[in-house]
């Protein structure tokens, strides 16, 4: 790339953006707007937050008197589907298209307007509202990629229920856990889905969680697959059959929200115990979206933007769903995924549509490197613009094929850091900024990253240690449901005034941002974040294992894979057949995407003398690694 005379000189592998990617770029000077928002974070927050629309303005920007309880836009009124719906219906974007869909096998494309989506959306939450469902209760979704889950998570916001969305993918286990926590009342599923052309039961596996959640009173099921399931007479109802009754269809008021009534919560896994719920609210998540979109992807009414993510996780909460629509975008969903049937599948839909900014996973890019370069290549890629990676850290070689094979030696790469509880990016570029592969490059607007050692203490550059957020920012999450103290203990505790992120990473001397990974008992795995003691509490459920440890290893293509190593009672005997039986329960208890990679027998497993399992002794065994400092082992 062309270097520009105002880049300063960096050292290492450094990629400049062109003088069409500057021209075109709505903030040209990164470095000016950085250090306003560094003078006045509460002046910056303001600005952004006074482009949307509230049906009443804040009192006070932030409130960080009850800390680490900050609020945002206090006394302010909103609702987030006001600015993501309502809003566009009296601009030009009314006819616009707000969401493209297309199913797996191609045969199928639906589309949305902002005049549709508020249709579908009003009706939604007209039957939402008719099963009983009110303001501040949760409503549990369980969808595959399809509109309906779009329709689903604006209604609920629309008349100001908490949605919980629990990923596709989750076994029976892990969605009883979600529904149980939240208290549901009503469950909103599809008969199935579709993944890589086979059928995902995900009815079936919704009728055998509620069996033990006292609290769902009704279930909604949209048609998808056709496949006949059992349906609950007083209890389940058919979507289609919903929509033709005169109370779904008419006008539903948006309700008007404080700034910080809840908006939705969504499980994330924790080191410990049972998954984390994180709670956002409609104010400061729905201006910390709209300001991260609109400046790092410099997106805007003509864009075309495609976030490959589910919508069950928060990259397609706030990068398929409230982000994109809430700036007057057009969304793309799609329900299949990368390589089937072929690898070009994801390229036939940029093709196809004119995707003009593409945001995806840095395990896809690594998947459809293995195929090669002749799969994109039959493919006119040229409406892409910007090109952008979320989940984990890049690798550089996957980084380089990304630029070169899918954006031509001309779209930028927005590496993106951020997590659940940060509701938006944290560590991110625009496009004006040059670029290292495998960084997130700087700290957001308003945003200071510290990286410290183990007692607080700023470390010195290229050196790795924990990463730290300085500063408060609206679309932070507000607490974990219904637990207080662990919100304050998990995030605020290790370093008091200051919010941890459980990733290591280190900061070079130009002021760039590597992420490392966790240092917490949490393995991503694609992408997904999976505790380790879920995964162990999967095997001991197994009437052959007495203890088990799970570590995530380096993968090349899923960024890591799930080892794990079991203890067996007496009376049973290592063999590769009781190893498969394992992995298989484990799927069958979390979901194929826990499935281990591989079962170790142990006789025992490095504990510290409280009893406490050392994973990262186990992990350095398993990589011919240094296993550091033992002297709290118990052996």
């Amino acid at each position: 790339m062309a270097k520009t005379s105002k880049a300063k000189e960096m050292e290492g592998d450094v990629y400049y953006p062109s003088e069409q990617v500057i021209a075109q770029a709505r903030l040209k000077d990164w470095d000016a707007l950085a250090e306003k928002a560094g003078k006045d974070l509460e002046g910056f927050w303001s600005d952004e937050a006074s482009e949307l629309e509230w049906f009443k303005k804040w009192d006070k920007v932030l409130d960080d008197s009850n800390k680490p309880f900050y609020k945002w836009f206090v006394g302010a009124k909103t609702n987030i589907v006001h600015n993501a719906v309502d809003r566009h219906l009296n601009t030009h974007r009314k006819n616009q298209l707000a969401l493209i869909w297309e199913s797996e096998d191609g045969k199928q494309e639906r589309t949305f307007s902002y005049f549709a989506m508020n249709r579908e959306v009003s009706r939604m939450a007209n039957i939402i509202k008719a099963m009983g469902v009110q303001k501040g209760e949760r409503v549990t979704i369980y969808m595959g990629r399809v509109p309906e889950i779009v329709f689903a998570m604006l209604a609920c916001a629309k008349i100001g229920a908490i949605h919980s969305v629990v990923f596709g993918g989750f076994s029976v286990d892990s969605l009883q856990g979600r529904i149980d926590d939240s208290e549901s009342k009503l469950v909103i599923t599809c008969d199935g889905s579709y993944q890589n052309g086979k059928i995902v039961e995900l009815k079936n596996i919704v009728d055998e969680a509620v069996k033990r959640c006292p609290s769902v009173e009704n279930i909604i099921v949209v048609k998808r697959t056709g496949q006949p399931v059992n349906m609950e007479a007083g209890r389940d109802h058919w979507y289609h059959d919903m929509c033709a009754l005169p109370i779904a269809n008419g006008k539903c008021a948006t309700e008007v929200m404080d700034a910080e009534d809840p908006l939705f919560i969504l499980y994330t896994s924790g080191s410990t115990g049972k998954p984390k719920a994180i709670l956002h609210t409609h104010g400061g998540y729905m201006v910390g979206t709209y300001s991260t979109l609109k400046y790092v992807f410099d997106i805007n009414d003509k864009d075309r933007w495609w976030c490959t993510a589910d919508p069950g996780w928060i990259t397609g909460h706030s990068y398929i769903v409230y982000g994109p629509m809430v700036a007057g975008a057009t969304s793309m969903l799609f329900e299949g995924g990368p390589t089937f049937p072929y690898p070009n599948r994801w390229w036939q839909v940029v093709e196809r549509y004119g995707i003009t900014v593409f945001y995806t996973a840095p395990t896809a890019i690594r998947g459809l490197m293995r195929f090669g370069e002749a799969w994109p290549n039959k493919h006119d890629l040229s409406s892409l613009r910007l090109l952008g990676s979320v989940g984990e850290p890049i690798n550089p070689e996957a980084w380089k094929w990304y630029f070169r094979v899918i954006g031509k030696d001309k779209c930028p790469i927005m590496d993106t850091w951020w997590q659940t509880e940060t509701g938006a990016f944290m560590i991110a570029p625009t496009p004006v900024v040059p670029l290292k592969p495998g960084s997130g490059t700087r700290p957001f607007f308003g945003q200071e990253a510290e990286i410290v050692d183990e007692q607080g203490n700023p470390v010195p550059d290229d050196t790795e240690g924990y990463l730290t957020l300085k500063n408060p920012w609206p679309a932070m999450l507000r607490t974990i449901y219904g637990d207080d103290a662990r919100y304050v203990n998990q995030y605020w505790t290790k370093y008091p005034g200051r919010y941890t992120t459980g990733d290591s990473a280190k900061r070079d001397k130009d002021g760039y941002y590597w992420i490392i990974g966790r240092v917490d008992d949490v393995i991503k795995v694609s992408g997904h974040r999976l505790g380790t003691a879920e995964v162990e509490s999967a095997l001991v459920s197994h009437p052959a294992v007495a203890e088990a440890a799970a570590i995530g290893l380096p993968h090349e293509v899923k960024g890591q894979a799930i080892h794990t190593f079991v203890l067996l009672r007496s009376g049973f005997s290592p063999s590769p057949e009781l190893a498969e039986e394992l992995r298989q329960h484990v799927s069958t208890h979390m979901g194929p995407i826990a499935r281990p990679e591989d079962v170790k027998f142990l006789d025992k497993l490095p504990k510290t003398r409280s009893g406490k399992i050392m994973r990262r002794v186990l992990k350095a065994r398993a990589q011919g690694l240094p296993e550091g400092d033992i002297s709290t082992l118990e052996d």
